[in-house]
């Protein structure tokens, strides 16, 4: 076999290392910038074949990137002693197997892929028609402790979706039928119960209490980056904030139900005429003025425009405090809860139409489908429409022995139909997002 010869060694010069890992850098950067506004272009040129070939490349480098992640995290683990790496939970043990049912890997694929050896994944293979305490899936028959299948339940929807909490998880369950303790959540997701504090909103000196819908909105605005950050490595250190490198977003709520009211989305920086045809388009959709208006201190929401427009409709406007409970902490909260939402999604669309459809799933989802922790359990929409929440409706009660005039977990509501009934858990995603979950708990078969 012939061999290649040696490449000659060249001089470098000295402290070379440090000038080349920096110019790595700036060039991984600048490929970044050039990327952004590339597909900018074709995402919104008038040939379809163009805006899929943009759709395609920015997907396709998604992939990479995240193999990359993949790459640097086994090979962190891959360094540790197979002793001292940390061992699956039942859940995981179980999607893995179904994962290599649906990727039809062998024995030695699966395992070295999660870095496990072939004899561990067939002893998982084996217990799947196990019985007794070291089996996979375990009965339990005391009156006051639930039926292994409800653990299946709570681990299978944290399994699909990863964001929620045990507080989020307990109150998505109830809205289903499904009544469990937050700490009961906690103890079958194997995780120590974590102090979750209430936001409520404190009436005190200057502040005003909402108390009904449409009495006081909040108005805010926020950047959403394309690109998954503004950084860069030449001064000033930070792109642009405008299109393609974010979108600028207006959101409205109302304080008493938390109920998103509407959004707008800009390509810069939104002016204060801008806010004020944002503002009147929401009063004619909801078809109410509100009492107060509450906001930051931006230049639009102290210009001689938006307080004309205030003065106009009877609207007292006022402005909130930095780090005070039930001031602006209630829309920050919300924009937080939105931007997490739309940064699931595989990248930031760059076509305003496909951004509008995005933000408006995920505001719609939060108010009809996500409880809200201040409202005890209750939507936004069933708040703002004084509608019975869905966790006060009776509920199914899966122990057998369980008399039916013991108390349940909060909310304490009535048994629906015998106890012992078997339950399935039934999650649909909206829009197939993942991180837009409507859960519901049905009779098996």
């Amino acid at each position: 076999m012939r061999y290649a010869p040696l490449a000659p060694r060249l001089a470098v010069p000295k402290h070379w290392s440090r000038s080349v890992q920096r110019t790595l850098v700036t060039v991984m950067s600048l490929a970044h910038y050039t990327l952004v506004s590339t597909r900018s272009w074709a995402t919104n040129s008038r040939n379809q074949r163009v805006r899929l070939s943009a759709k395609a490349d920015q997907l396709d480098h998604e992939i990479r990137l995240l193999r990359e992640e993949i790459r640097i995290k086994d090979a962190r683990m891959a360094r540790m002693p197979a002793s001292r790496r940390p061992h699956y939970r039942p859940t995981e043990r179980l999607a893995i197997l179904e994962l290599r049912g649906l990727r039809g890997w062998s024995l030695a694929q699966a395992s070295r892929v999660f870095q496990v050896t072939p004899v561990t994944i067939a002893s998982w293979v084996a217990r799947l028609d196990e019985d007794g305490p070291e089996a996979l899936l375990r009965t339990s028959e005391p009156v006051n402790k639930l039926p292994d299948f409800v653990r299946y339940l709570v681990q299978r929807l944290q399994t699909l979706c990863p964001r929620l909490g045990k507080v989020k998880i307990a109150q998505m369950l109830a809205r289903a039928g499904l009544h469990l303790g937050v700490s009961s959540v906690g103890r079958m997701l194997r995780q120590r119960p974590a102090p979750t504090p209430l936001v409520k909103t404190r009436a005190g000196g200057r502040g005003v209490s909402a108390k009904y819908p449409n009495h006081l909105w909040h108005i805010d605005l926020t950047t959403v980056p394309t690109a998954a950050g503004f950084w860069t490595s030449w001064l000033p250190w930070a792109l642009p904030p405008c299109w393609p490198f974010c979108w600028w977003l207006a959101v409205v709520l109302d304080h008493y139900s938390r109920r998103a009211l509407g959004y707008a989305v800009f390509m810069h920086q939104p002016s204060a005429k801008q806010v004020c045809r944002f503002l009147g388009q929401i009063r004619a959709r909801v078809g109410r003025t509100p009492r107060h208006l509450v906001s930051d201190q931006g230049k639009q929401f102290r210009s001689r425009s938006l307080k004309h427009w205030c003065r106009r409709h009877a609207v007292r406007q006022r402005f909130g405090a930095i780090g005070k409970r039930g001031s602006i902490a209630v829309v920050e909260r919300f924009i937080r809860t939105l931007k997490e939402s739309v940064r699931s999604l595989t990248a930031i669309p760059l076509r305003r139409r496909f951004f509008h459809l995005e933000v408006g799933r995920a505001i719609s989802w939060y108010n009809a489908d996500r409880p809200h922790m201040t409202l005890k359990g209750a939507t936004p929409d069933e708040v703002y429409s004084r509608r019975c929440p869905a966790c006060k409706r009776p509920r199914f009660e899966p122990r057998p022995a369980w008399p039916r005039g013991a108390r349940c977990a909060k909310p304490q509501v009535l048994v629906k139909g015998q106890p012992g009934v078997r339950l399935e858990l039934s999650v649909a995603f909206l829009a197939h997002h993942r991180h837009l979950p409507r859960v519901a708990v049905i009779r098996a078969a």
